[in-house]
């Protein structure tokens, strides 16, 4: 396994759409496996494949606690099959904005479609911050950022700074 460099708003590579994958192969099971190890490196709880340069629609979440054991989801090609009328209001953040966060408003509940790393089709259903993890790394392979979710003045204001945390070497960028 590998730990990849995770690229920094702003940056183009993060506003691109993914292709599906046609199925998880050993190629794609690696990269599922090295996503895993850089989001826990980071340290994060999710990491999509356009984060790492790689446009495929491949996203790794684990929302477990520091003091409890890891619950690892692999996910390739995941499509919501159902979210709920009810809203929860969020305090998100990104690993490729790192240091910044904002309110996000998204679905209580989700219902996820995927292909596993075994390339068998699973199901999942999830609510509280699995559910707000999967919406935002699956929002990644759109080329949609968490900023994108809040006002001009909020999302400006993060990518401003974040543009001048690069020009000043302050920030890693890819």
């Amino acid at each position: 396994m590998a730990i990849l460099p995770i690229i920094v708003a702003p940056d183009p590579r993060l506003k691109a759409a993914c292709a599906p994958v046609p199925e998880v192969d050993a190629k794609v099971a690696r990269l599922m496996d090295d996503m895993l190890e850089t989001m826990y490196a980071a340290p994060g709880i999710g990491l999509a494949a356009p984060q790492v340069g790689v446009h495929k629609r491949v996203i790794v979440v684990d929302t477990a606690k520091p003091d409890e054991a890891a619950r690892p989801l692999k996910l390739a090609n995941p499509e919501l099959i159902a979210t709920s009328d009810e809203v929860k209001s969020w305090d998100e953040g990104c690993l490729s904005l790192p240091e910044h966060y904002a309110e996000v408003v998204r679905p209580a509940r989700v219902a996820v479609r995927y292909l596993d790393e075994h390339n068998k089709k699973r199901e999942i259903e999830a609510d509280g911050v699995l559910a707000v993890c999967l919406q935002h790394e699956m929002d990644h392979l759109d080329g949609v950022l968490f900023v994108d979710h809040v006002s001009a003045l909020k999302r400006n204001m993060i990518l401003r700074k974040l543009r001048k945390a690069k020009k000043l070497g302050t920030l890693a960028a890819e």
